[in-house]
């Protein structure tokens, strides 16, 4: 079972230079204490994180942690301001960490970078067609991801035959106003990629990420092209999918792209000396029970100093 996570990075530069998107899973460099040395080493050679849980299923959205009280408040109701005093500083924290919840993996990941951190708003896997009580949920987590600290959100949302649902796209913005959006690879779904362009960019957002409506962006390669050449500068148009240290100059090149996003992970063997082979904790198709992905950090570099080659 476990979390995955994804982080995505992309330098804030001008249009002129290159910047890379990076998807690893798991907790980066396998979770415990060494996530927060991890996190740093990778976010020194980037300028943005995408985070998300449930990365088999393309990405949902990560843990929060627990809402904030309000100035002068405490965050266990149980415990008073004077019992806590009187505990002292040692037995406080001892007992906090008993009745309070963990912090959620946004509040940590805020806490370990230095670099803007985009959420994904995304309430399950599968199509991106939601009911009323997912947009609820939504809504609740876009709130709750500004509440600690959420630089930017990452969503998308379209209509049962296929396009933009602008509606929905309208509603959850006014939600996450005044934070910058991209709407994720759901564009790869669309009926009319070209008209859906233009109706992300009317709607206000700031990016688009896609695989050009292919299997990969390599595949994809002649429509993201020609998705940056309508854009004319009026949104970003960031491919993703497929992308490693092999493709990623072709990518590069043929899209003429400032942005990309791809995964940089490598598999982790897990720490377990017990291992019971005959159950799984996922479906079949699930990622092996006891292989951990995680951020490579090497794997960031390189693809970082690719990019910084093709200026």
């Amino acid at each position: 079972m476990g979390s995955s996570w994804r982080c995505a990075w992309t330098r804030w530069s001008p249009p002129s230079t290159r910047s890379a998107e990076v998807r690893p899973g798991g907790p980066a460099g396998g979770g415990g204490g060494a996530a927060g040395p991890v996190l740093t080493r990778l976010s020194a050679g980037a300028g943005r994180i995408e985070l998300c849980a449930g990365l088999v299923e393309g990405g949902t959205t990560p843990s929060m942690g627990e809402p904030r009280p309000p100035p002068g408040r405490l965050p266990c109701r149980s415990l008073s301001l004077a019992a806590l005093r009187a505990l002292g500083a040692s037995r406080c924290r001892r007992v906090l960490s008993r009745r309070c919840p963990a912090a959620g993996l946004l509040q940590v990941v805020k806490q370990c970078v230095r670099v803007p951190v985009f959420v994904m708003i995304r309430p399950r896997g599968g199509d991106f067609l939601y009911s009323d009580r997912e947009v609820e949920v939504m809504k609740a987590d876009i709130r709750l991801a500004k509440l600690h600290g959420a630089d930017g959100l990452v969503f998308g949302a379209l209509t049962e035959d296929g396009r933009i649902d602008t509606e929905l796209c309208t509603a959850l913005l006014a939600v996450c106003r005044p934070l910058p959006v991209t709407f994720h690879r759901a564009f790869d779904m669309v009926h009319d990629p070209l008209v859906a362009l233009e109706t992300l960019i009317s709607l206000g957002f700031e990016r688009v990420l896609t695989s050009g409506c292919d299997s990969s962006a390599l595949e994809g390669l002649s429509l993201i092209k020609r998705l940056a050449e309508q854009a004319k500068g009026r949104i970003v148009v960031v491919p993703g999918g497929g992308i490693t240290e092999r493709n990623l100059q072709r990518i590069l090149e043929g899209s003429t792209a400032s942005e990309f996003h791809c995964s940089a992970r490598s598999a982790r063997d897990s720490g377990m000396k017990f291992r019971n082979p005959n159950v799984a904790m996922g479906a079949s198709f699930s990622a092996p029970e006891y292989s951990i992905k995680v951020a490579d950090v090497a794997k960031v570099r390189t693809l970082n100093a690719i990019a910084k080659n093709i200026l």
